[in-house]
């Protein structure tokens, strides 16, 4: 009995999935190392009390936050400029309307009704632009992100982990322990990017993303339940 053959790109789904997990591993087993000669070294000085608060206010939000939602807006927003189509610049322009929208919504909405909003709205400005002939100067602009397609790869990288940030703090600050605790991100950043340039849609990081958060959604189960 012959099994059927796994197709290329979700082979490469796979492959670049286990790397990042072994990445993960690396950077840990280091970080494990460097803790024991710097015991000053505080990694629990900043938590994710939001996250935190929110799977136990409601662990089926948390679920679909991490799983779903939170790979679509974010991927949409940190990959699609990575050699982009026309629609997923579309795409990049609702995502980033989107992010700036939640900062308009109050704090303590419900999380469900709060992003379904905000992704109706983006949705519905995604239509619109779609109904548009690309402009000269978006013709360029897509050029241009093509022919730096690697740069655009790493700085999006970078930037995906610093977002991360507003997990531990409010506002802005930084300092080594908050770069080692959002690390992992970036290290996640680069494999997302990674997926897109090789399989060149934007449904392979969400995929990726979906599959790296929904790891760890499975080991907070009891938790959850």
């Amino acid at each position: 009995m012959q099994f059927p053959k796994i197709p290329p790109k979700v082979s490469n789904l796979l492959r670049n999935y286990w790397f990042m997990i072994g990445t993960y591993f690396l950077f840990f087993f280091l970080l494990g190392f460097l803790n024991t000669f710097l015991p000053e070294l505080d990694l629990e000085k900043y938590q994710q009390t939001e996250l935190f608060n929110l799977m136990d206010e409601s662990p089926l939000a948390f679920i679909l936050m991490a799983v779903v939602i939170a790979p679509i807006l974010e991927e949409s927003m940190f990959r699609t400029l990575i050699k982009p189509s026309f629609t997923e610049i579309y795409i990049f322009i609702c995502a980033v309307l989107a992010f700036v929208g939640l900062g308009f919504i109050p704090q303590e909405a419900h999380s469900l009704l709060k992003y379904g909003l905000v992704i109706l709205s983006a949705i519905i400005i995604f239509l619109f632009l779609q109904s548009l002939k690309p402009s000269r100067f978006l013709r360029v602009f897509r050029i241009i992100l093509y022919r730096n397609y690697r740069l655009i790869w790493l700085i999006t990288a970078a930037l995906f982990g610093l977002v991360h940030i507003w997990n531990y703090v409010e506002g802005w600050q930084f300092d080594l322990i908050l770069f080692l605790l959002i690390f992992p991100r970036i290290i996640a950043g680069y494999f997302f990017g990674k997926i897109k340039v090789e399989n060149g849609n934007l449904i392979w990081p969400i995929t990726m993303h979906a599959m790296n958060n929904g790891i760890v959604v499975f080991f907070l189960l009891p938790k959850l339940l």
